[in-house]
């Protein structure tokens, strides 16, 4: 998909009509979302930039995200997705000079979108391609900010039913085990979209400071600072967002912690119905064996006699353990 978006009179504003090669010469900002062919080879035909490739942009030296090619910056980052269930990695590539910006990504972004529909609303002052790459990464910070605000109170939410279940009375061993066992999942998907927040914000932490250095000369001056104040950002929200990590792992070694309590009071009861059961058996083996001469043979009560033996053996075990508090 091919959109284009022109400067006038200072603000920004949708092409109606991007797929021809004069709209896109005019155009301050190009945006393609998996684009075929035919439309890279257009864009590249019209502005005389290299659209790079998805290889290209899913590169992880910085060499190759951060590069100065005769005074255009090619750029590339991995942009956090969640238009799934599952978050994933999605890698956006960004080539900015004087006159243009092109954007290009293989996979929908909601902030992409977002940004360019909040375009349509308030128009961007000073509508330069820097002014649009910087609204672009502040857009992606605010957007990872609000999926590390959501994770906390996701992992708040997590905190309040791992703890209750210690506080309320037993609602069966299979219930708790499939509550555990949802715990661990809602963990384990707040671990990967934190992982993947935080790839997002070092990328965005990478480019702002490339940008500021690499292209002082012509760098819109009211930019600068608006780049400081979007590294300032970075900053603590990857500050908050390994506290929220802490936090996680916390959450999951309590989880833990009382799947193995549930083990061991299974093998507790384990244990103490083996130890309750010898001494019965002990006895039951014993008048059960084939001598000649057993004493309670010919009693009127040796029946009994051997039961109450049994059933008493069983019980003072078991007192005991309730004595000790060990059941």
């Amino acid at each position: 998909m091919l959109q284009a978006f022109v400067c006038a009179n200072g603000k920004v504003h949708r092409a109606s009509a991007p797929a021809t090669v004069d709209a896109l010469r005019s155009a301050a900002w190009i945006d393609l979302e998996s684009p075929t062919a035919a439309e890279v080879d257009l864009v590249q035909q019209a502005t005389g930039l290299h659209v790079p490739t998805e290889a290209e942009i899913s590169e992880i030296e910085t060499s190759s995200r951060l590069a100065n090619r005769e005074g255009v910056l090619y750029l590339s980052m991995p942009l956090i997705s969640t238009l799934t269930e599952l978050a994933s990695l999605v890698s956006a590539g960004f080539v900015l000079s004087q006159q243009q910006l092109i954007t290009v990504r293989f996979a929908p972004s909601r902030t992409f979108k977002l940004y360019s529909d909040s375009l349509q609303v308030e128009s961007l002052r000073n509508g330069t391609p820097a002014h649009v790459l910087v609204g672009l990464l502040e857009a992606i910070v605010d957007r990872g900010a609000d999926i590390l605000e959501q994770m906390r109170r996701d992992a708040e939410a997590i905190s309040h039913t791992i703890f209750a279940l210690s506080m309320q009375p037993s609602t069966g061993r299979k219930n708790e085990d499939a509550a555990l066992r949802r715990i661990l999942g809602e963990l384990g998907r707040l671990g990967d979209l934190g992982s993947h927040a935080r790839e997002t914000l070092v990328g965005v932490a990478r480019i702002a400071p490339f940008v500021e250095g690499t292209a002082a000369d012509w760098l819109p001056s009211d930019l600068p600072p608006r780049l400081a104040t979007l590294r300032q950002d970075v900053a603590s929200i990857s500050d908050f967002g390994t506290h929220l990590g802490d936090k996680q792992q916390f959450l999951l070694d309590a989880t833990l912690g009382f799947i193995n309590i549930a083990q061991n009071n299974v093998m507790k009861v384990m244990a103490i119905a083996s130890v309750v059961g010898i001494p019965p058996v002990l006895i039951a083996g014993v008048y059960g064996m084939n001598f000649k001469i057993i004493p309670e043979l010919n009693w009127t009560w040796g029946y009994a006699y051997a039961w109450g033996l049994i059933i008493l053996s069983a019980l003072i075990p078991t007192a005991m353990f309730r004595w000790w508090k060990w059941i």
